[in-house]
């Protein structure tokens, strides 16, 4: 059995080539090949890989969010990803101990809700999290066990919901009562 592509983004920058593939081998497991294809003056190109397998694709994803929010930094001179990451432990898991920037509320207000991610939409109406998570990490927990599929949390039962650590009755009902409206507005519009 061949590996099986999953998902595939490509993209260029002069003569140079990127494919980025997730995919499935023939075991089962899932991973991640990163190619550069350089064009050289002869016409022939040369090509790079890099490997990422299943079990290292969390570290890899953590480390590009901590690179690109160093890089959110860069205006302040050099910083190290390594510095923003002990700084972000330091504050704590709560939302409040966060830089302004990037909490929820404040995002919406300054770029508007078109602008926010579903886990940051999700936050706001969970409210608050618990002593060790915020309640964007909990959103985020609650769409990846949905697949990140909006379609699949509105099927969501309340039982479900309550299911989850940190979440209640209250916030599983607004969760339902928002995901409802939501349903009810799409009915209206079509």
């Amino acid at each position: 059995m061949k590996n099986i592509i999953l998902v595939s983004e490509y993209f260029s920058s002069g003569r140079r080539h990127y494919f980025l593939d997730f995919k499935r081998a023939s075991n089962g497991s899932v991973y991640l090949k990163i190619a550069r294809s350089d064009e050289k003056g002869d016409g022939t190109y040369e090509r790079r890989d890099l490997v990422v397998f299943e079990e290292d694709l969390e570290c890899l994803i953590q480390a590009f969010s901590y690179l690109f929010y160093a890089a959110s930094y860069h205006q302040e001179g050099e910083v190290r990803v390594v510095d923003l990451k002990r700084k972000r432990e330091a504050q704590g898991s709560g939302i409040k101990d966060w830089d302004e920037q990037d909490r929820p509320r404040e995002k919406m207000l300054e770029n508007g809700a078109v602008s926010m991610s579903d886990a940051d939409l999700l936050a706001m109406l969970i409210g608050s999290g618990t002593p060790k998570e915020s309640a964007v990490g909990l959103a985020g927990r609650i769409l990846e066990d949905v697949d990140f599929n909006l379609e699949r949390l509105r099927r969501m039962s309340y039982q479900e919901l309550c299911a989850f650590p940190g979440m209640g009755m209250a916030k599983s009902c607004t969760i339902l009562a928002a995901l409802e409206l939501g349903r009810r507005l799409a009915t209206d519009l079509f």
